[in-house]
């Protein structure tokens, strides 16, 4: 006999969302047997961690009114401003143009963020050294958190949402389904979180809306540890693989960039809009200024791929024909934590140093 329905079922809403995409995974747990801290440069990390979480719900004034109709950045530096195409649009389109540009944006790092939520999840579960699983346990909260500010600015402010990107999907899905904990971190911190990290500064530096700029700096105060995080966690272990294992990342990488690359030409917006779909991509993927900004993006991705000692002369010449080589010699996110840490070990010295004169 089924169970009749009661007020409180009309109530209360679904334990489990109903539209969701489930990704086959199978990997070991590390359930480790003893508790030896081996790295204390993981530690330091988890303690600046620990220092440093922030509540999205009170931190962030969400008083603030946006217009989503307002143009973030200058519309001149549209790629297809100045074209046949641009000048097509009416002047309402061309508004609702910037709009969905800025949704689709947003809805990516949306997205982004959430597979960074489940991919350092299974690094807790997955990785075999108790130092790493304390911090990833950290970053865990911390994609809660900028889940939860992304969807809700998306939501609340911009009132569109786009889907996921196919490139960023298939991405994703390589990532959360590989059994091999360093290939999480290789996939998330080093590729997806590195990439974000550069698409966050420039929003954070050129958004003329004040509540997505701070927002988006507080994020990029957590993800730059987090890419250290996959540093420091992977260049000792990748100095022991064999030549084929490493032949095996260097694909992944090469890959997995050209992915990247191609995912930042917005073409779901251009398809939504109703406009030249193809002839839009194309001028979007040889405008000069969109060209600087995807290959900024690699910014972090290709120093920090040299510290691990994958930039061999393979994956070069990948890096050569994605035009982003340029950017080896800048500093890996290890230096710069190092600089990080050392400037938080002056400020903590300065500051006891005045207590005891106080004192």
């Amino acid at each position: 006999m089924p169970r009749e329905e009661t007020i409180a079922d009309q109530n209360t809403p679904p334990l489990v969302a109903r539209a969701f995409d489930s990704v086959a995974h199978s990997y070991d747990s590390a359930f480790l047997a003893d508790y030896d801290h081996l790295r204390g440069d993981l530690v330091r990390l988890y303690r600046m961690a620990k220092q440093a979480q922030w509540d999205g719900e009170t931190y962030l004034d969400w008083s603030i009114d946006v217009d989503p109709e307002k143009p973030f950045f200058p519309v001149e530096e549209t790629a297809i401003s100045g074209t046949s195409h641009w000048t097509r649009l009416t002047e309402r389109e061309k508004v609702q143009l910037n709009h969905e540009s800025i949704a689709w944006t947003l809805s990516q790092f949306l997205h982004g963020e959430q597979g960074a939520l489940l991919a350092t999840a299974q690094i807790v579960d997955s990785v075999p050294n108790i130092d790493a699983k304390l911090y990833a346990a950290t970053q865990v909260m911390d994609e809660a958190r900028h889940v939860e500010v992304y969807d809700r600015y998306l939501h609340e402010k911009i009132e569109i949402v786009y889907p996921i990107n196919p490139e960023l999907k298939i991405l994703l899905d390589q990532v959360l389904s590989d059994s091999r904990w360093d290939m999480k971190y290789l996939g998330m911190q080093i590729l997806v979180e590195g990439l974000a990290l550069a698409a966050f500064q420039t929003m954070r530096d050129y958004s003329t809306e004040p509540l997505i700029k701070e927002l988006t700096a507080m994020v990029m105060k957590d993800e730059s540890r987090h890419v250290a995080f996959g540093v420091l966690s992977l260049k000792d272990y990748y100095r022991e693989l064999s030549e084929a294992e490493v032949d095996e990342r260097v694909e992944f990488v090469y890959e997995g960039c050209r992915l990247m690359r191609d995912r930042l030409l917005q073409r779901e917006v251009y398809e939504k809009m109703g406009m030249d779909v193809e002839a839009c991509v194309e001028i979007e993927y040889h405008d000069q200024m969109s060209k600087t900004f995807r290959r900024a993006m690699f910014s972090k991705i290709v120093p920090n791929v040299k510290k691990l000692g994958l930039l061999n002369d393979k994956l070069r010449r990948g890096f050569e024909e994605l035009d982003i080589l340029e950017f080896e010699n800048m500093p890996s996110s290890e230096e710069e934590f190092a600089d990080s840490a050392a400037l938080v070990n002056e400020y903590n010295t300065e500051a006891q140093a005045e207590t005891s004169l106080v004192a």
